[in-house]
Order: C-alpha cells, then sequence, then structure tokens
C-alpha cells in the first residue's frame, strides 16, 4: 500500500481535481481506478475528501492511497551525477542535456530520479509521491544545470516554500537569436496555457505573474548571450519570455526555430546559479553550475 501526496503548484491551479490526479500519475494508474477512488470519497484535499468536479488551487495538499499493485516501480541506476553541493538535507545536482527529472509517460528509466534513488537510498522526501522522491522543482529535458532535490520533508516544505515565495536565486544562460539592442531589460508578461496550443505556454492576458530580468553579456550579431534572472518561476518562462520578444532561444523546437546550424538538441539554455536559504542551518547557500561544453562549442564558433 502506497500513500500518495501531491502540493499543487501554480501551473495547476484550476484543474478539475480528476484531471489534475490523472496529470500527476500519468498511465502508472488506470481511469477507472481514479474514478472509483474518487467516487468512494478515498481522494482528499487538505485531509477532506472531494468530487472529481472540484478545482484545485495553489498550494492544495491532494491526497490518496494506492494499492501497490498499482504502481510503478521505479528503480535506483547507477548513474554518475554532478554534485555541486550536498549534505544530509539537500542535494544540488548539475542536471545534463537530455536528461529527465523525474519518471512520467514514456520516461521511466534513466531520469534524475532514478540516478538519486541510488546515490541517496532512501534519504529522499516522499511529499511528491512515489514517482517524484526528492524533487520539489523540476528544469527541462534539454535544459542543463543547477537543480535541488531534498532529502527529508522537512528540507522539501522548506525550500518549496522558498520556491513558492520567489526567493531563491535562480538566474540561467541562453543563446537567444537575434541581436539584443538593450543592455538590460525586464519581460512583465503573464503566463499561462495557450488559447491555440493547450500543450505550450504563451503570453496571455489573464495569465499568472511572470517576471524575467536579462541582461546581454556578449553579443554575436545574429545571436546574443544572456543572462536571465527569474524573479517568478513559471513553467517555460524564460522560453516563452524570450519568444515573446522576437528572440527566442537558440535551438528551442517549441518556442523558436528547431532547425540551427549548431545542430543543438533543444534549447541553449543552462541553470547557471542556484541560491537558497539552507533548511536547517539558515545559511545562504549558492551554487554555479559550469557552462556546459555544448554551450562553449557555439559561443567559441560565434566569436569565430
Amino acid at each position: 500500500m502506497e500513500h500518495l501526496r501531491f502540493t499543487v503548484d501554480e501551473d495547476s491551479e484550476g484543474l478539475r481535481l480528476d484531471k489534475y490526479i490523472s496529470d500527476m500519475t500519468g498511465p502508472l494508474l488506470s481511469r477507472s481506478f481514479l474514478q472509483k477512488i474518487i467516487k468512494n470519497n478515498e481522494v482528499y484535499v487538505n485531509s477532506i475528501p472531494k468530487k472529481a468536479s472540484y478545482k484545485v488551487f495553489s498550494g492544495d495538499e491532494v491526497s490518496f492511497t494506492v494499492l501497490d499493485a498499482e504502481t510503478c516501480s521505479i528503480v535506483p541506476e547507477d548513474i554518475p551525477l554532478d554534485i555541486l553541493y550536498e549534505d544530509d538535507d539537500v542535494i544540488v545536482v548539475n542536471k545534463p542535456k537530455g536528461m529527465v527529472v523525474h519518471p512520467a509517460a514514456g520516461h521511466y528509466e534513466h531520469t534524475l530520479v532514478n540516478a538519486l534513488m541510488y546515490h541517496c537510498g532512501d534519504s529522499l522526501s516522499g511529499i511528491n509521491g512515489v514517482m517524484r522522491p526528492g524533487i520539489v522543482h523540476r528544469i527541462d529535458m534539454n535544459t542543463t544545470g543547477s537543480i535541488i532535490a531534498c532529502k527529508n520533508d522537512k528540507a522539501h516544505m522548506s525550500i518549496a516554500s522558498q520556491l513558492k515565495e520567489h526567493s531563491i536565486t535562480r538566474t540561467y544562460l541562453a543563446i537567444v537569436c537575434g541581436n539584443i539592442k538593450e543592455d538590460e531589460l525586464t519581460i512583465d508578461a503573464p503566463i499561462g496555457r495557450s488559447l491555440k496550443d493547450r500543450k505550450k505556454m504563451a503570453v496571455v492576458s489573464g495569465g499568472k505573474n511572470a517576471i524575467t530580468h536579462v541582461f546581454v553579456r556578449q553579443r554575436f550579431g545574429d545571436y546574443t548571450l544572456v543572462e536571465c534572472k527569474l524573479e517568478t518561476g513559471r513553467t517555460h518562462q524564460i522560453r516563452v519570455h524570450m519568444a515573446s520578444i522576437n528572440h527566442p532561444i537558440l535551438g528551442d523546437d517549441i518556442y523558436g526555430k528547431p532547425s540551427n546550424r549548431f545542430k543543438t538538441c533543444g534549447q541553449a539554455l543552462h541553470a547557471y546559479i542556484l541560491g537558497f536559504i539552507h533548511p536547517v542551518s539558515n545559511e545562504y547557500i549558492e551554487t554555479i553550475a559550469p557552462i556546459p561544453e555544448y554551450m562553449k562549442r557555439i559561443i567559441v564558433e560565434l566569436e569565430a
């Protein structure tokens, strides 16, 4: 028997309860099973049973119990980790390009979670359920760089709270298309589900508040190396914001032009700096993920 618990993030706010738990568990739990437990008042929101039509709010705690036979076994894998910081409470890893953060539809193996389970053993927080042990935030598969995981629920709650309050330092490096004339600018534009394609995010009226501070680090004529500091943390925020000002990230196959002469595998985006207040010592910890080789190669070619 497994007790699953999820904390609703801002991007999921407004979803029906049945849709939300279906999205969170993917294909691992059958539709009939989810319908049955909701009908039997076995799905709880903030410890109160709710119907399928309930619209979830950011911060809601959704929980239910699943029999062992209904769960998918996530197997620890001996995958090398580039560890930037680690102690008894948290671990910060420099995620490589192409690695999925946690198991989901089509990606049950070779994820960061599989690697963390091998490295950390049973020392991972369980707040986000069996599919996401230790995971408190994520970055896209083809985005490289810093990601923090938590080894216990106390640390998880502290880091999750800092993320919600937007107090964590999150600075990215990106190579974008076009020549940005301003040395620095702030993009303050709300982000929500695209009205044309619900699988994509977009700048939309009535979307969630989203602010990105952009600083030019180097110009190459047709391309610009920028530093993007997140004031908020919406899904695909930097990718959407840069595309919205006609400077999509190089190689972005969703919000830009996937084909390019550098043959990148997805967007040239790197989570460079991650800073947070340690959940136990209360000290400020800051990590820097070295610029990945593929991005160095592009920069050298642009400078030539």
